[in-house]
Parts: C-alpha cells; sequence; structure tokens
C-alpha cells in the first residue's frame, strides 16, 4: 500500500527507514495502532470524509449560532446593572436652615476640586453636578449663563469660579471649623 503524508505529500519509498507510523521527511505520526493496518484513504483527503463533514456542520449550524445569541442575550442581562454604573453618594442631611447649594464642576478641573475639598472639610452638603457626564448637570450651567467652572449656586446667589473668602462669607453661619466662625 501507498502512504502519502498529509502534511507534506511525500510518498513513502520501499527503502525508508522510520517506523510505519511516522513519515520519514516531516516525522509526522500517522497511527500507532498497534499494527494494524491504515485504511486505504488514511492520511488523504476524499470525498466521503469530506461530505461526512459538511454533513454534520450542517446540522449543527443554527442551532450552534442559536446557543451563541442566547448566551450573549443572557450575559447581556447579567451585566445591565453595571452598564450605568452610578457614584455612590452617601444619604446626608443639611443643617437646619442651610441653603440648598448646587455645584456645577467636571472631574478633571483643579478648581473644582478645590471647591470639592472645602464644602466637604466645612460640613457643607451640597449637590454635585457634573457638566460633561449629567444632562442636568449641562442644561443647569447652560441656564445660568455657562461660562466656566466651578459654578456654586447658594440658594439665589451665584458665585463663578473657586473663591475661598466669598465661600466663608456666604456660608458663615454653617461653616463646621472655627475659622468661619
Amino acid at each position: 500500500m501507498v502512504r502519502i503524508c498529509p502534511k507534506c505529500s511525500y510518498i513513502r519509498q520501499a527503502g525508508d527507514e522510520a517506523p510505519e507510523w511516522q513519515c520519514p521527511s516531516c516525522q509526522v505520526a500517522y497511527s500507532k495502532a498497534g499494527g494494524t493496518e491504515a485504511p486505504a484513504n488514511y492520511g488523504r483527503y476524499g470525498a466521503a470524509t469530506t461530505a461526512t463533514v459538511k454533513k454534520d456542520n450542517a446540522s449543527y449550524g443554527p442551532l450552534k449560532w442559536l446557543i451563541i445569541l442566547l448566551a450573549l442575550g443572557a450575559m447581556a442581562l447579567v451585566t445591565k446593572p453595571m452598564w450605568h454604573k452610578k457614584k455612590y453618594q452617601p444619604a446626608t442631611v443639611a443643617i437646619a436652615g442651610q441653603p440648598e447649594i448646587t455645584l456645577y464642576s467636571t472631574s478633571w478641573c483643579g478648581y473644582c476640586a478645590k471647591t470639592r475639598d472645602f464644602l466637604n472639610a466645612n460640613g457643607i452638603f451640597y449637590t454635585e453636578l457634573d457638566v460633561e457626564k449629567t444632562t442636568a448637570g449641562y442644561e443647569g450651567h447652560k441656564k445660568l449663563g455657562g461660562g466656566g467652572i466651578p459654578v456654586v449656586v447658594i440658594g439665589e446667589e451665584v458665585i463663578r469660579g473657586y473663591s475661598e473668602e466669598h465661600f466663608r462669607h456666604t456660608l458663615k453661619p454653617w461653616l463646621g471649623d472655627a475659622k468661619g466662625s
């Protein structure tokens, strides 16, 4: 029987010294099945083998895609709560008589960070709206005339930019440190 290597197409010669189950040219192993003779089409691609493979793939093709789609749908449902990850904001209770304070800011602004730090350090409760990430923040900032950040609304008063002196003067009764008293 003539054996042709499926990898390199080498035709085995009678004088080759490699074992019967191995290609003498590329060293690929054919079959080590206990000295049994390989079928006539072993190592060859034939019409019968291709038809069988196509038949098997055709019968599982739509089922395979249906399973993949169901898995993706299930994954989407499970991960949906993570799509709109909200920043944790602890519930706060404003100090009696403190006016409503809204800070229009961005995450990257240094003066916005200084304003946040000032308000937090002094125990002032406020609502922060990011003008780039929230529609309410963008529209509120736009209604106030835009013009830059941070914009702090304390009651009816609008403070543009960071001004610790202005904050201390306006929030004096509600400041939590000794400097404000």
